[in-house]
């Protein structure tokens, strides 16, 4: 079907290069023999190999939790986050793919061990989502998901423009706010349980006391 589908784009569309991860060879092979057979045409085909996490898992659409390009199918929080919670092992790769930053840049950042591999982390979410969705909405992503967080970029820091009154100091203004007020929610909530009184406990009488107490002439 797939080879049939290359046909008909040679007809209609005058397409004639297929591109595709490797595991489509086949299918892109069977859409060049069969164009040439039926109408002579000169078609071509094209593909890389398929990109995978350091766990042997596929990164495509098909794949689980895929990530999309596109806003409208993935928001650019989410698109942030999938590179936030990129494995450690796969932070080093996924710089030289995805980023555009120099190579000595991407060694010092995947030489980080412990806690520290998180920022290198951060770095890769920023630089992926800006390249991606711009760098006001990187900013804003990184603002929602870290409170208070400056913006992490690779060193050396390139001079960007995000003044008081931009989109992304909002963001993070709005966020802080957030996290004060359910802070301040809390710390009143506590307050009220601690200057709650204890209450008083009035052992219950015995049933013999009780008879005692009845049968007694007032």
């Amino acid at each position: 079907l797939q080879a049939y589908d290359f046909l008909e784009l040679a007809r209609r569309r005058k397409c004639r290069l297929q591109m595709g991860g490797s595991d489509q060879w086949g299918n892109i092979v069977n859409g060049v023999e069969l164009t040439r057979r039926v109408d002579g045409t000169p078609v071509f085909g094209l593909t890389n190999p398929l990109l995978t996490t350091a766990s042997g898992a596929k990164m495509g659409k098909t794949a689980q939790g895929a990530v999309w390009l596109n806003e409208e199918r993935l928001s650019a929080y989410d698109y942030w986050q999938y590179w936030r919670n990129t494995e450690d092992a796969d932070v080093g790769r996924f710089l030289r793919l995805f980023t555009e930053l120099p190579e000595e840049e991407v060694r010092r950042l995947e030489s980080l061990g412990g806690a520290e591999i998180n920022e290198a982390k951060k770095v890769l979410a920023n630089e992926a989502t800006r390249l991606c969705r711009g760098e006001e909405a990187a900013r804003a992503a990184e603002a929602t998901s870290c409170p208070g967080a400056n913006w992490t970029r690779a060193c050396p820091p390139m001079n960007f423009s995000a003044g008081p009154g931009s989109p992304a100091a909002t963001e993070r203004r709005a966020a802080s706010s957030r996290v004060a007020a359910r802070s301040s929610t809390t710390r009143r909530s506590r307050t009220r349980r601690r200057a709650s009184p204890a209450p008083i406990y009035r052992p219950r009488a015995s049933s013999s006391s009780r008879r005692a107490r009845n049968a007694t002439p007032w």
